[in-house]
C-alpha cells in the first residue's frame, strides 16, 4: 500500500499512517485504511489492531489542497468513501486502539475517535474537530461520534468554535484517555490493547456492538448525512475559506 505501513505481532497488528510529513488524508488513503481494515476484520490471527501516526503528525486531516481539485463526482466519491470509511471504522469489531502520535486535527481526530482507546502524545500537539473555521459543513454523524466520548453539549460548543485543544485539555475531557511521552506512545499503546486482548472475545466483542448501536444507526444513510456537507463545499463563500486554508498551507 502507498499510505500504510503495516506490522504483524503475535495477535495484532500496527497501521501506520504514511502518507508525506502530516499523513494528510485524501482518497487514496481512505481506499486503503477501508481495504486493510476489511482484511484485519476476516484475518482470525489478528485479534486487535493499533492504529498509529508518525514522528509529530497522527494525521493533520483532510489534504484540502488535493480535495479542493476534484470535480463534482470526484468529491461526491470523495465523502461517500470518507463516510463509509468512518462507519466501517467505528463498527470494527476487535479491540482498535490509536496511537496519536503528534497533531492531530479535523480528519485526524475523527480516525482516532473511531477507536476504543486513545493514547496522545505530550507536548505542542493538539486534536480537535475544526472543520466549522475552514468551510466545511460538520454532518451529524461526525457530531455524534464526537459526542459519543466527551458529551453533546461540549461537542455542540467545540464545533461550532472549530475548537483545538492540546493533550492536557483532551484528555480532561475525555477525548482522550492516556497521556504518554511522544518517543513510547506506541508502547503504551501496545501494552494496553494486550490488556485488552486477555478478555474473551466473542463476549468483548458482543458488548463493542451493542454500546455502539445508537452511534452505528446514525451513520447508516450517507445521502442523507452528507448532502449539505456537499452542497456547502461548492458554495462561493465556502471557496473562498478553502482557497485563504490553502495559501496558509502554502505559505
Amino acid at each position: 500500500m502507498n499510505t500504510l505501513k503495516i506490522e504483524y505481532k503475535e495477535k495484532y497488528a500496527i497501521v501506520g499512517l504514511d502518507r508525506g510529513k502530516a499523513n494528510a488524508i485524501n482518497q487514496e488513503m481512505v481506499t486503503e485504511i477501508r481495504l486493510c481494515f476489511a482484511e484485519l476484520r476476516q484475518n482470525k490471527d489478528v485479534r486487535g489492531v493499533i492504529l498509529a501516526g508518525k514522528e509529530h503528525f497522527f494525521s493533520a486531516g483532510l489534504d484540502v489542497i488535493e480535495l479542493y481539485g476534484y470535480d463534482q463526482t470526484q468529491i461526491h466519491a470523495f465523502w461517500q468513501n470518507f463516510a463509509e470509511m468512518v462507519a466501517e471504522l467505528t463498527a470494527f469489531p476487535k479491540p482498535l486502539i490509536a496511537a496519536i502520535t503528534g497533531y492531530s486535527p479535523a480528519g485526524g481526530c475523527v480516525l482516532a475517535v473511531c477507536a476504543d482507546y486513545r493514547i496522545m502524545a505530550t507536548g505542542k500537539y493538539h486534536i480537535g474537530l475544526n472543520e466549522v473555521p475552514v468551510g466545511i459543513v460538520v454532518p451529524r454523524s461526525i457530531f455524534e461520534l464526537y459526542a459519543f466520548w466527551i458529551g453533546k453539549r461540549r461537542a455542540y460548543q467545540n464545533l461550532l468554535e472549530g475548537k483545538l485543544m492540546g493533550a492536557e485539555e483532551a484528555l480532561q475531557i475525555g477525548l482522550v484517555d492516556e497521556l504518554a511521552s511522544p518517543e513510547v506512545v506506541l508502547e503504551v499503546a501496545e501494552a494496553k490493547l494486550k490488556q485488552y486482548l486477555g478478555f474473551e472475545l466473542a463476549g468483548w466483542q458482543k458488548s463493542k456492538a451493542n454500546l455502539r448501536k445508537e452511534l452505528l444507526d446514525s451513520m447508516q444513510n450517507f445521502e442523507e448525512g452528507m448532502a449539505k456537507t456537499i452542497e456547502h463545499w461548492w458554495s462561493p463563500q465556502a471557496r473562498a475559506v478553502l482557497e485563504k486554508v490553502i495559501q496558509q498551507i502554502r505559505k
